[in-house]
């Protein structure tokens, strides 16, 4: 999800060993349905969206009724709590310098201890990422003991819908296999405190995708192989915990595959293994469903249907296969998932007699999606899913099936209705919040995937869903015009146009009648005057920026305009606009609504690839400059000069909110360190000091895309988070 698809070699030196461990009791917060009191006095919660990303892993206990877990690419794991019906977040508690831990490669639990849990984390494996860790939780993860590898994972990368990866021992509770990318297999026998090198046969290739499964059947374990050529085995087991060995007999025709997900019939003694041939969850275009007697040695294809088909419109019907699950109640009764099936859509297959003969699911499907209206993109139905490689089987209720999509995670009580099963869980990665001074609304968001949301309500998902007239996959801007707040602009990647404009607030859109044509390759930011009168929309370091006097009718290229920068209005003075252009270290100002712009202050501390100039509300020419390295600066005379704020040792982003009683300018939050800590904070006096409103708990990894208070609500506060959704604190009353 975002971003994805970045694979590369990255074997370390030696074969991979773990770190030594590192213990840290982290207390999770509870459920994200009522609001969360925090150590600081602040209460959090989600504002509701729905999901709104890849769910990569489902996995239920097999002992436990009612309990479950999920991951996800970069928002971290869920675990199921039935008697709310909610999903409870699990990692809220990393922090900004353990952002990349956020992508969950894998889940495990404990048949035989079904407090235990484990997570192994880590959301890219480039040279630029941290490590993996892998926590531990004795109570289901309402805490967490934590071990540091040496190795990298990368669970936002091609491949992330394999698995699982992690597994507990079937003879050995003590006992942990990891599999990873680049560095083999890694054994912990101290239940994750410690991980060592284990021996395999197969050697790490460039695919970045190494050992893609661990499953146990009965007493054995068996490892899915991502990096055969074609000539070695893609299936190993073990039955001793010590030697490997290629499973014998592999069929034709899936030399070359992947081995994707992998469930065992303990009924039949069958080890069911989806193959395909990438590992997902793009560039698929071919798969099957093989099946392995354990006790004989004996394989049989069970493909459902065969990739290569017609579609009918004179296509291809290429696909490969994803999830697999198996009923633990009923013998030879399995679930499978076809991926990257776009012409025909995506759907379960469902066998009961051991895959001789399937029914597909999504024929007869019933979609409600009423919860989470999002989910139509701007059609008249959704879709039944694509990037469906997570799929659950309760095994307490043969009927209960679950699948994750892109986007959501779809439940079934009775194998025809199916319905978001997402409460809980969101996943956007916010680039731009904004809370109007009036209206309905008190929150718009633009995040990637999903382009821009109208939140008429904070505890609901949109009932208008993604704000449509264009669609927008990512939004790249958003903007209102303050001294007429019902009118708001966008931008984003959209099929049909990249910038539209509201006369309500944001609660209906029309696409700009025209746009300059660098917009449909390099949509950015976009920013409104104060009263709504023009228009300037930037297009990258390669690309002009251009205005519009006529609400997106015509444009025309702003030269002097710095290259790569955005575009912030005064608030009060509709011919000003300001600029940072952070290659120079220079702030540009323009005094005729945008159509030129000069150098004002000069000298600036460069080079920040993250920085934001935030104009305050309801003041001409009060900027505050938030630069990542080199903390915050602030100019009252319209840019001319700036003095650094000597409260802030670094700030990622700031914003404003309702002055608290008594006061007479806005309140401040920022996201940023005052000495070591990056935290989350308000100033309730123009920054001379600040307050830490979230705690330990509620963190959320990088978190420094926006941040916003509520105009009209003191305290209250929007942050954005990368795969956490909009996180919105108020104080506890």
């Amino acid at each position: 999800m975002y971003a994805s698809s970045l694979s590369r070699r990255s074997v370390l030196a030696g074969t991979a060993v773990a770190a030594a461990a590192v213990s840290l009791p982290l207390t999770q917060g509870r459920a994200q349905a009522a609001a969360t009191p925090a150590t600081s006095g602040y209460r959090w919660r989600n504002a509701v969206q729905g999901g709104t990303g890849f769910i990569t892993g489902v996995l239920f206990h097999p002992s436990v009724r009612g309990l479950a877990y999920l991951r996800t690419d970069i928002g971290g794991a869920y675990r199921w709590d039935e008697r709310s019906g909610r999903w409870i977040p699990l990692t809220d508690h990393l922090g900004w310098d353990d952002w990349n831990l956020l992508g969950v490669e894998a889940m495990a639990v404990d048949p035989a201890h079904p407090d235990r849990v484990y997570l192994s984390l880590g959301t890219y494996a480039q040279s630029w990422a941290g490590n993996g860790a892998v926590l531990r939780s004795e109570d289901r993860g309402a805490t967490w003991q934590r071990t540091d590898l040496t190795v990298k994972l990368g669970a936002n990368e091609d491949g992330r819908g394999c698995g699982e990866r992690l597994l507990v021992d079937p003879r050995d509770s003590d006992t942990l296999w990891l599999g990873t990318r680049h560095d083999g297999l890694l054994k912990s026998t101290d239940r994750g405190v410690t991980w060592k090198a284990a021996s395999f046969p197969a050697t790490p290739g460039a695919t970045g995708q190494g050992i893609t499964l661990l499953v146990a059947a009965g007493r054995s374990v068996y490892a899915g192989w991502g990096d055969s050529d074609g000539t070695s085995a893609n299936l190993y087991r073990t039955a001793d915990g010590t030697a490997w060995e290629a499973v014998p007999g592999r069929p034709t025709g899936i030399a070359a595959k992947v081995p994707v997900r992998a469930a065992y019939d303990r009924h039949t003694r069958e080890l069911y293994v989806t193959y395909a041939d990438a590992p997902g969850p793009n560039g698929q275009s071919d798969g099957s469903v093989h099946k392995l007697r354990t006790a004989t040695g004996k394989w049989s294809e069970v493909t459902p249907v065969k990739p290569g088909g017609a579609t009918g419109d004179g296509g291809t019907d290429s696909f490969g296969y994803g999830g697999v699950a198996v009923d633990a109640r009923n013998p030879g009764t399995v679930v499978v998932s076809t991926n990257n099936r776009w012409s025909l859509v995506d759907t379960l297959y469902r066998t009961t007699d051991g895959g001789r003969s399937w029914t597909s699911l999504k024929d007869k499907a019933v979609l409600d999606v009423s919860e989470t209206p999002y989910l139509k993109w701007g059609a008249d139905k959704p879709k039944f899913g694509w990037w469906i490689q997570a799929v659950g089987l309760d095994p307490y209720d043969s009927r209960h099936v679950v699948y994750g999509t892109g986007a959501t995670l779809y439940g079934t009580r009775d194998l025809k209705h199916w319905a978001p099963q997402i409460r809980g869980v969101e996943e956007a990665s916010v680039r731009q919040l904004i809370s109007p001074p009036s209206g309905e609304a008190h929150l718009l968001s633009g995040s990637g995937d999903i382009g821009v949301m109208y939140h008429e309500r904070l505890t609901a998902s949109p009932s208008r869903g993604m704000a449509s007239n264009p669609v927008f996959g990512t939004a790249t801007g958003l903007s209102l015009a303050p001294a007429k707040p019902s009118y708001v602009v966008r931008a984003g990647w959209g099929d049909n146009g990249n910038g539209a404009f509201s006369n309500d607030g944001g609660r209906t859109w029309a696409p700009f009648t025209a746009q300059p044509d660098v917009a449909r390759s390099a949509p950015g930011p976009i920013a409104t005057n104060a009263d709504g009168s023009v228009l300037l929309w930037s297009f990258g370091t390669a690309n002009p920026a251009y205005r519009s006097a006529d609400n997106g009718a015509g444009w025309s290229e702003v030269a002097s305009f710095p290259k790569g920068a955005v575009p912030v209005a005064d608030p009060v003075d509709p011919t000003r606009f300001h600029a940072f252009d952070t290659t120079t270290g220079t702030l540009y100002a323009s005094t005729d609504s945008g159509r030129t712009f000069t150098a004002r202050a000069t000298g600036l501390n460069s080079g920040d690839t993250e920085f934001q100039l935030v104009a305050a509300p309801g003041r001409s020419g009060d900027l505050w400059l938030s630069l990542k390295w080199n903390g915050l600066y602030r100019s009252t005379d319209g840019g001319a000069t700036f003095t650094k704020v000597a409260s802030c040792r670094a700030s990622y982003t700031l914003g404003f909110g309702k002055a608290a009683e008594g006061a007479s300018y806005p309140a401040v939050y920022m996201v940023g360190a005052t000495e070591t800590v990056t935290a989350v904070y308000r100033s309730d006096d123009e920054a001379k000091s600040w307050t830490r409103i979230n705690d330990d708990r509620h963190q959320w990894g990088w978190i420094g895309a926006a941040i916003t208070g509520d105009p009209r609500v003191h305290g209250r506060v929007y942050i954005a988070t990368n795969g956490r959704g909009v996180q919105y604190g108020e104080p506890a009353r």
